[in-house]
């Protein structure tokens, strides 16, 4: 029985906020992939891009997906990109329900516009840079997931009853 929750998506569809506040209801521990990241390499995220860039940050990425992924009673807030690697979404399968949290380009760009650290989104045209990278991802992000909610008008307390309602069925 699976009893850890993966949430995947792009950059600012709520991952952490509501991997926070589900983690609080449902008794289990939260923890966040890029922010292991950044701990166990003693740097950002925007350092680990600047000095290894992104190939690099998907080896430190990949190494704590494999941890984490083999504890129970975790809800895990993967990176945008950890999908990416078939490897990360295998492991995730085995012990998580992996839940896909989608929001449309425009509102990722407001929730993500006032953030700094966000290496993917440094150029000028940030809508049409997130518009191309959903497309490149989305494959790999409806793959990957057991199911999905689109967060574009819901309140965070509203995407955990979903996900509460759908994994205690």
């Amino acid at each position: 029985m699976k009893n850890s929750i993966a949430l995947i998506g792009f950059m600012g569809t709520g991952k952490t906020a509501v991997g926070r506040l589900l983690a609080d209801k449902l008794g289990k521990r939260f923890v966040e992939t890029d922010e292991l990241v950044a701990k166990r390499a003693g740097k950002s995220i925007s350092e680990i891009f600047e000095q290894g860039g992104e190939g690099f940050f998907r080896e430190l990425e990949h190494d704590v997906i494999k941890d984490v992924a083999e504890l129970e009673n975790l809800v895990i807030s993967c990176g945008g990109g950890a999908v990416l690697n078939k490897a990360n979404v295998n492991r995730l399968k085995k012990n998580c329900v992996v839940i896909l949290l989608t929001a449309s380009p425009e509102v990722i760009q407001e929730r993500t516009s006032n953030e700094s650290g966000r290496p993917l989104l440094l150029d000028s045209d940030k809508l049409e840079n997130i518009k191309h990278l959903l497309g490149l991802r989305k494959h790999a992000y409806k793959s990957a997931a057991d199911f999905s909610i689109d967060t574009t008008t819901l309140q965070v307390s509203e995407v955990v009853d979903k996900i509460i309602d759908r994994v205690s069925k």
